[in-house]
């Protein structure tokens, strides 16, 4: 195994690792506009010398990229998946400074893509990987609320799915074994009629602000009662309110009360079951005030729990301790990913596991240059220790 190790080691190339990452991060890529950079994906590793397809997977806007490395013989598929657009924030271009690497999706997820690259390459360069395949997956559509999932749903039904899953998100410090589904809640309730002042008939409309309030506190007596369902490892469901907004001024009636919050639930939780629960409580608070509802329950990812006893697992472990120095505690996913997809649409173990990489969903994403090249030796050695041939 350290013969193993210092050869792949030896075959990480930061240089071209460093290339990679640059390269993808250089192009803007906001949610539902990642055609270009999935195109200078393309190009990467056509250039590399792999086969790369173009499925649409119900995007035609920006193709997903797909590549394989075939070892020749019989043995499992593991599958690296990753999503190349970003959040909807001001673009901000690549620099390496020391040691840092920072820019647009540095850390949420091009960094973690181009190390997830780098281990092919190393499995290619040393000829390690002796049974099985690597199957390389990367998709628009994954941010919320711009994207909805879509692409990598179709990718999976597709066929461009393999016996298991890593994605190099930035979850670098445990195994998540459990984690919650989510749902984005979008309200808008309205009366009839314009805005108007309030001594000109304007307390004698529906109130939108009174029926806002009545929402906000139902949500927070629901969240009360979510809090005694309960997983040891992942926390409690629960109801979040995070945006309210009504009213142009202090004395006028306004027409219409916005609100926006989540909706977290465990595994084992129907989501049809939740959704309907939404439904009925925002029907009884618009029907007690007057108020007309319009909703949006913008279904993110399902829960998930990951099969700790799938061999996959123990080779992620086994390249964790090699690497490491010891195994990741079993803990909870802190957000929702591809790994939630993966595991209730395809119904395979997936494991979240990227660098130790900061400030996703803001315009400071850095990541330590060491990490990237960590990921690609994990993952590479996590390859080895799945694919190839273990009796």
């Amino acid at each position: 195994m350290d013969n193993l190790i210092d050869q792949l080691r030896e075959a990480i190339q930061l240089d071209r690792l460093l290339d990679t990452a640059t390269r993808l991060i250089a192009i803007p890529s906001p949610t539902r506009q990642a055609g270009e950079v999935s195109d200078c994906l393309a190009d990467i590793l056509g250039q590399d010398g792999f086969e790369v397809e173009r499925p649409e997977a119900g995007w035609p806007t920006a193709p997903a990229v797909a590549a394989r490395l075939e070892s020749g013989s019989e043995g499992p598929t593991l599958q690296f998946n990753g999503h190349l657009d970003t959040v909807h924030l001001p673009f901000v271009s690549p620099h390496i400074e020391d040691g840092i690497l920072r820019g647009s999706g540095a850390s949420d997820m091009k960094g973690g893509i181009a190390s997830a690259i780098e281990a092919i390459r190393a499995l290619r360069d040393t000829g390690a990987l002796t049974g099985g395949s690597i199957l390389l997956t990367a998709h628009d559509l994954h941010e919320s609320p711009w994207g909805d999932g879509s692409q990598v749903d179709q990718l999976i039904r597709d066929g461009y799915v393999g016996d298991a899953v890593m994605l190099p998100e930035y979850c670098s410090d445990r195994l998540a074994v459990v984690g919650r589904g989510l749902a984005v809640l979008e309200i808008i309730l309205r009366r009839a009629g314009e805005p108007v002042h309030e001594v000109l008939g304007g307390s004698q409309q529906p109130s939108v602000i009174a029926a806002g309030a009545e929402l906000v506190r139902r949500f927070a007596a629901l969240h009360e009662q979510l809090a005694e369902i309960t997983d040891p490892v992942a926390g409690s469901e629960s109801l979040f309110v995070g945006k309210i907004s009504s009213g142009e001024i202090y004395n006028q009636s306004p027409t219409e009360f916005s609100l926006a919050g989540t909706r977290r639930w465990l595994p084992g939780t129907n989501v049809d079951d939740v959704r309907q629960q939404f439904d009925d409580l925002l029907a009884e608070v618009s029907d007690q005030f007057g108020v007309t509802p319009e909703a949006t329950f913008h279904f993110v990812r399902d829960g998930y729990r990951l099969d700790k006893g799938h061999p996959v697992v123990a080779a992620f472990q086994d390249s964790a301790k090699q690497v490491m120095g010891a195994e990741l505690p079993e803990s909870f996913k802190p957000f929702v990913d591809d790994g939630n997809t993966f595991a209730s649409i395809a119904g395979i173990p997936a494991i979240t596991h990227g660098p130790d990489a900061h400030g996703a969903h803001t315009t400071q994403e850095n990541v330590a240059v060491d990490e990237l090249t960590r990921v690609a030796l994990v993952y590479a050695l996590t390859a080895v220790g799945f694919c190839c041939d273990r009796t």
